[in-house]
């Protein structure tokens, strides 16, 4: 018989396990199989322009980052989410607002670890003829570790609100059908429940995310949020503004599917591992 204070099957560490491997397994997997569309709206978010940023060259640039980055971010914003929601929900009965919030924890703390893989990502998707390691090489020598997180302000200023909007209606949405079908959900189910929440919330922050790609490529360093989408606008209006919305609306609903539906599997096979 095994002690009650297993440390594997104790309340908050198994949780911590089930969200670390779930979140690392999604994480992973939807990064690399909506790779070639990111870089796609990536370049066209370019101040180089699509063309010259590479066209539909060499989609997979980049891709080493997210090998090593994607995991390691999915986990930790997993981890953060599920232990902050539990906190939450101890604390006050509203839904959205656990959701919310337990979201914009989990982009805080993730954004700590994707944030130098998306400026390392970005930089070799726009200029495709170099390596992930001589633009990681290339950032440290230039920029220092100041570089790598260049773009964090803006990336969770588009990270946050991304999460706020999805994740709500992801719960939303599950709760929903749940109740619908008078059944816990299949990891299938859950995952198109991701899909329509990923892709609402991509078509809603697709400025942000203007911005905040901007802000990773320019050779000017103190570029705000704000100089951006206006440098944008003045150079191709609501097209300027809203570049790569299609890429990145069908990216986040494939995403969604993607990486909610595989989150759902992995979690329940690790708790029934654990």
């Amino acid at each position: 018989m095994q002690p009650e204070n297993n440390v594997v099957r104790s309340g908050w560490d198994r949780n911590f396990l089930v969200s670390l491997v779930s979140g690392a397994c999604a994480g992973l997997s939807v990064d690399l199989l909506i790779f070639p569309l990111d870089t796609i709206k990536t370049r066209m978010q370019s101040p180089s322009g699509f063309l010259r940023s590479g066209g539909v060259h060499n989609l997979y640039a980049g891709s080493a980052s997210v090998l090593l980055g994607a995991a390691p971010g999915a986990a930790a914003f997993f981890v953060a989410y599920d232990l902050s929601k539990r906190l939450l929900e101890t604390q006050t009965a509203w839904d959205p607002l656990v959701h919310m919030t337990a979201a914009s924890i989990g982009e805080v703390v993730a954004c700590s670890v994707r944030v130098p893989v998306e400026v390392v990502k970005q930089r070799t998707q726009a200029r495709q003829s170099v390596s992930s390691w001589i633009t990681f090489r290339n950032t440290l020598k230039y920029e220092g570790r100041r570089g790598l997180y260049r773009g964090y302000g803006s990336t969770v200023l588009r990270e946050i609100p991304f999460s706020v909007i999805q994740f709500p209606l992801w719960e939303w949405f599950k709760n929903d059908l749940r109740y619908d079908r008078q059944r816990e959900l299949l990891p299938i189910e859950a995952a198109f429940c991701g899909a329509m929440a990923g892709g609402i919330a991509g078509f809603v922050t697709t400025p942000l995310d203007v911005a905040k790609t901007r802000i990773m490529l320019h050779k000017e360093a103190n570029l705000t949020v704000r100089k951006a989408l206006k440098e944008a606008w003045e150079f191709n209006g609501f097209d300027g503004v809203l570049a790569g919305l299609s890429a990145r609306s069908v990216s986040l609903a494939l995403g969604g599917f993607i990486f909610l539906g595989i989150y759902e599997t992995a979690r329940q096979t690790v708790e029934q591992v654990i």
